[in-house]
C-alpha cells in the first residue's frame, strides 16, 4: 500500500504517503488514495484532514517519474495532469480545514499538494521548491494557479520562475509555509490547529465556503485546466524528454 488513512481521537483525518524508497513520490495509488481521503474528509465526524509523508526524509518528492516516464504525448500526459489537478481541486476546496504536514523535502509536485492545502506546516532545516522549470515544463496539476491565489505576485512569480529549493525559513517569510516546528510533527500539527478540532463543524464549512465561493466566482477551476493543457503540451517537448532520459539513466547507474 502506497499510503494509510487514518481517524485520529482529536476529530480529524490523516493520510500518509507512505513510499519512503521513493521520497513518498506520488504515482496512480497515492492519487486513488487522495481521493479516497478527500471522500472520507467529508464524514460529520471528521473537523479537519491532514496530509503528511512517511519517514523523516521526504514529505513529496511530486510525480514519480519512474511510473510516468513513459508518458510522452501531450495527450498521455494530460490524461495524468488532469486527474491529480481533480485530485488537488477537490482538496482545495474540501469545505473544512486542511493542513500540510510537510515533514521533509517537498519537490515539485510535492508543492502543488502543498499549496492546495490551507496550511502548511514545515519541520525546521527542511527545504522546498517547485522546480519544474529545470524540468522544461511548468506545474501540471494546478499548483502554479493555486499558488497565484495564496502569495503576492511577485512571491509567486519568483518561487516559479527561478524552480529552486529554497530553506523553508525564507518559504515562511514569503508566505509559503505559514509555521515551523521541530518537535514530533503530529504534535505540532495538532497543538496548530489547536480550537478548529473543537469548533463546531457548520463554522468551519461556513468560512471555508467564503474562499469556495470566490474560487467560483472567479473561474479557478477553468483557469487550472489552461495550467494542465500548457503543461501537457510541454511535456511531450524536446527538452523535456531530455531531461528525463538524463533522470532515467541516472536512476539505472
Amino acid at each position: 500500500m502506497a499510503y494509510t488513512i487514518e481517524r485520529r481521537e482529536k476529530g480529524y483525518l490523516l493520510f500518509t504517503i507512505t513510499r519512503n524508497e521513493k521520497r513518498n513520490a506520488i504515482n496512480y495509488e497515492v492519487m486513488q488514495g487522495l481521493e479516497e481521503a478527500i471522500r472520507i474528509a467529508n464524514d460529520s465526524d471528521i473537523n479537519a484532514l491532514v496530509i503528511t509523508g512517511s519517514g523523516d526524509q521526504a514529505f513529496c518528492s511530486g510525480g514519480d517519474l519512474t511510473v510516468f516516464h513513459s508518458l510522452e504525448t501531450s495527450t498521455e500526459a494530460y490524461a495524468m495532469l488532469s486527474k491529480m489537478s481533480n485530485v488537488l481541486y477537490s482538496l482545495l476546496t474540501l469545505p473544512k480545514p486542511t493542513v500540510a504536514l510537510v515533514n521533509g523535502i517537498a519537490i515539485g509536485g510535492g508543492c502543488e499538494l502543498a499549496i492546495a492545502c490551507d496550511f502548511r506546516l514545515a519541520k525546521k532545516g527542511i527545504k522546498a521548491g517547485f522546480v519544474q522549470g529545470k524540468q522544461a515544463i511548468t506545474t501540471g496539476w494546478g499548483g502554479g494557479t493555486i499558488l497565484a491565489e495564496k502569495l503576492t505576485v511577485s512571491n509567486a512569480m519568483k518561487l516559479l520562475m527561478e524552480a529552486e529549493i529554497q530553506p523553508v525559513e525564507h518559504l515562511l517569510i514569503n508566505g509559503f509555509i505559514d509555521d515551523l516546528f521541530e518537535e514530533t510533527p503530529i504534535k505540532a500539527c495538532e497543538e496548530f490547529l489547536g480550537n478548529l478540532l473543537s469548533r463546531d463543524q457548520n463554522v468551519l464549512k461556513s468560512y471555508k465556503n467564503i474562499w469556495i465561493r470566490k474560487w467560483t466566482q472567479t473561474k479557478l477551476r477553468e483557469r487550472i485546466e489552461e495550467e494542465v493543457r500548457t503543461c501537457a503540451g510541454l511535456w511531450e517537448g524536446e527538452a523535456h524528454h531530455s531531461y528525463v532520459k538524463k533522470f532515467m539513466n541516472k536512476k539505472h547507474t
